[in-house]
């Protein structure tokens, strides 16, 4: 009876421990989750960091392929930056992409649009840069997918700068792109009173405003939509 009952106690204590194992044990997200704290903390990047963060005073970009000079390094350097605005209603005053842009990211849940503009290292073109938010990394891959090509952000004008004259009827090159829970919009053009041109007709200038353009978006989409490690839980029992 006795070596029954210590048998018993024994299963009996396993099948506890068994019970209470997976509580001692770190906790594991599923993939659902970790997505969802992963798009939490990239989304929280553009009311956490400072404006100058996301949008750094210099930023440095490829020279153009016409140049045929992979080594060459030029920068552009930032005007300013813009209010926050809306990009919730194309028909909303404080928005600051195009129509037809605007309803593909209210659509998609955005958020916010923050911009800024930038000068090329020769003063000869101006680019304003735009960062929709949107709620998670799926989002922001569909709203970049829907968006027709050369859909773009507004442009913003500050005077005294070479970007005071910075007007729609000026954009020439506009191009998006998808960077983790953000879509980066920029639109380029000239620095001074030319009008706007047929820019494919232009091999190098078009090469050119691209390699400005695409180089500031590609930069504040870096920062802004770096991966995020996996979360992980610290290991105490309800984590």
């Amino acid at each position: 009876m006795v070596i029954t009952a210590l048998v018993l106690g024994i299963v009996g204590l396993g099948i506890s421990l068994v019970g209470i194992a997976p509580q001692l044990l770190p906790r594991q997200f599923t993939t659902l989750q970790q997505r969802q704290i992963k798009d939490w903390e990239a989304g929280a990047r553009w009311r956490t960091l400072p404006a100058g963060t996301i949008f750094p005073a210099t930023v440095p970009y490829p020279a153009p392929t016409a140049l045929d000079d992979a080594g060459l390094r030029l920068t552009a350097s930032r005007i300013g930056i813009a209010r926050q605005a809306s990009c919730r209603k194309a028909t909303d005053p404080a928005a600051a992409v195009d129509p037809a842009a605007a309803a593909v990211l209210a659509r998609h849940g955005c958020e916010a649009v923050l911009r800024a503009s930038y000068v090329d290292g020769t003063s000869s073109y101006v680019v304003t840069v735009g960062v929709a938010v949107l709620p998670g990394e799926v989002q922001a891959k569909a709203a970049n997918g829907e968006l027709a090509s050369g859909a773009g952000v507004l442009t913003a004008q500050f005077a005294g700068t070479p970007a005071a004259g910075f007007t729609e009827g000026r954009r020439q090159i506009s191009a998006h792109l998808a960077a983790g829970s953000y879509v980066i919009l920029y639109t380029i053009g000239y620095a001074d009173v030319r009008p706007r041109v047929p820019i494919t007709a232009d091999r190098y200038g078009d090469a050119e405003m691209t390699a400005v353009g695409a180089g500031v978006a590609r930069v504040v989409g870096s920062l802004l939509g770096a991966p995020v490690p996996p979360p992980r839980c610290p290991g105490t029992p309800g984590c």
